[in-house]
């Protein structure tokens, strides 16, 4: 019986596909350049300090910077190869272009395996999104998922997480993102989804396009590089639904929507809190109703949720692993990891929210923060940028929601932040739970002297939140003690 059952075991053509993820030859013949050894690799690393044994190290040139001088940086952490543009005495691919090779090296990634490709974009919630939906089609196939690390979004992240998809995988989740127009123009063209995502369209990178048209314009641009007959997810709640919809049925791709609007494909039909600070939700997916649980709190994650259905569903993924997913899924870090830190008396709670900020996420947290059972709510605010013109005005307004979540202390950190701390003084800091309890910092280190003074206690909720440039993971690893 066991015989007959081995002869049984399904044939997958994968199985013949090398387990290395790239040798010499195979770089070589999608790059056109010339390999001095043979030699097989693991990964493909562009910066020398996050080289992992096993790694084809990428040589390449930045306008400030020239990979080549860290190769011998690169093999002492273990990297086997180095993809360059001239003579090394390591292991190595020689190429005309290395950066040219790296895009090469994509295409090849992604032609050579047999993946449904997704990509995401979106103003807010990319990143979220995109971890979800890998962690849906990863449990599903059984670890045959791929997808770009970190926020690996822009003109080199991209590809590097495209050359990095091994020939067996069975799904590929690519975010992209973009501070001006054109820019995911190109990076879908490297991808080539067969699922394009868009989470939402809000006021980030203002300043560079100008509009909210223009953003959604911008974020639309990832459709243009839609296989036949793809899919384009997109919010049905948001004010540019039918800006997106056309932009998307000019290209001829299937429009699925997703969100609270009677005419979304994928429905919210109920949503109540859990026990843990998420959310029950219930969805009409038009032929089926699901109910599932997300771990992740706030009303944002509930529309990510729809999101990530949606984007399962279009490549045939599971929609059971899907909830599975969500409802295991813990805060990333700098976007929602939450950390129990030692106070008097107790234990307080630190929300890290620290990596990006624009107006629409910053109220979806402060919503948050105030739904969070705390003794006291304080909220570290760093400053949002890239808002051009409108930025006065954008934070001066979050002295609304502030006062909606019932914050007891502000710490505001940042010269734009500036605006919003007059907008509190105007009334003497009534607007928070103590009048006057509120305080402009210039610096992180100047944040945290300031919390300090403040002085957490057990049963505090602790938001702190800001534009990455800003700093603030600096605080959060201050008093989380965990690395910054």
């Amino acid at each position: 019986m066991a015989s007959a059952a081995l002869r049984a075991w399904p044939v997958d053509a994968r199985d013949s596909l090398p387990l290395a993820l790239w040798s010499a030859r195979d770089i070589a013949s999608a790059t056109g350049g010339t390999a001095s050894h043979d030699f097989q690799v693991s990964g493909v690393e562009m910066d020398s300090r996050d080289v992992r044994p096993g790694d084809l190290f990428v040589a390449l040139i930045g306008e400030a910077m020239d990979g080549h001088k860290f190769i011998a940086k690169a093999f002492e952490k273990g990297a086997v190869a180095a993809l360059v543009d001239r003579p090394v005495d390591f292991p190595h691919v020689l190429v005309e272009d290395t950066t040219k090779a790296l895009h090469a090296l994509a295409h090849a990634a992604r032609d050579r395996a047999d993946a449904r490709r997704i990509g995401v974009t979106g103003s807010v919630g990319k990143t979220g999104v995109k971890e979800a939906i890998f962690a849906a089609l990863d449990r599903s196939s059984r670890g045959a998922a791929h997808r770009s690390v970190r926020s690996y979004n822009n003109h080199v992240g991209v590809p590097l997480s495209l050359a990095r998809m091994p020939a067996r995988s069975r799904f590929g989740v690519f975010e992209m993102g973009m501070n001006h127009a054109g820019e995911i123009d190109v990076l879908t063209r490297h991808v080539l989804p067969h699922v394009a995502v868009i989470t939402t369209i809000a006021p980030a990178h203002i300043e560079n396009l100008g509009s909210m048209e223009a953003i959604a314009d911008a974020k639309a641009e990832i459709f243009g590089g839609l296989e036949p007959g793809g899919a384009a997810i997109i919010p049905a709640d948001s004010p540019h639904f039918e800006q997106l919809k056309e932009a998307a049925e000019r290209l001829q791709a299937q429009v699925v929507s997703f969100g609270r609007a009677t005419h979304a494909d994928v429905r919210l039909l109920d949503a109540i809190p859990s026990a843990n600070g998420g959310s029950l939700v219930t969805a009409d997916l038009g032929d089926v109703r699901l109910c599932y649980s997300v771990a992740e709190p706030g009303e944002h994650w509930i529309s990510n949720s729809l999101a990530v259905m949606a984007a399962v569903r279009a490549v045939g993924g599971d929609l059971g692993s899907a909830g599975l997913a969500l409802a295991e899924m813990g805060g990333l870090k700098g976007r929602g990891a939450r950390h129990s830190i030692e106070a008097p008396g107790g234990k307080a709670l630190l929300i890290d929210e620290s990596y990006n900020a624009n107006p629409a996420s910053m109220r979806a947290t402060l919503r948050q923060l105030g739904h969070t059972p705390a003794t006291r709510r304080v909220a570290v605010l760093g400053s949002m940028k890239e808002l051009g013109d409108f930025s006065a005005g954008f934070h001066m307004q979050l002295a609304e929601p502030l006062c909606e979540a019932k914050v007891d202390h502000a710490i505001l950190v940042g010269e734009e932040m500036r605006n919003l701390a007059r907008e509190l003084g105007k009334q003497g800091g009534i607007l928070l739970g103590n009048p006057g309890s509120f305080a402009h910092c210039d610096t992180p280190v100047e944040a945290i002297e300031a919390l300090e003074e403040f002085g957490i206690a057990a049963g505090d909720a602790i938001l702190v939140k800001g534009s990455n440039s800003v700093g603030l993971g600096r605080l959060v690893a201050h008093f989380s003690g965990r690395d910054g």
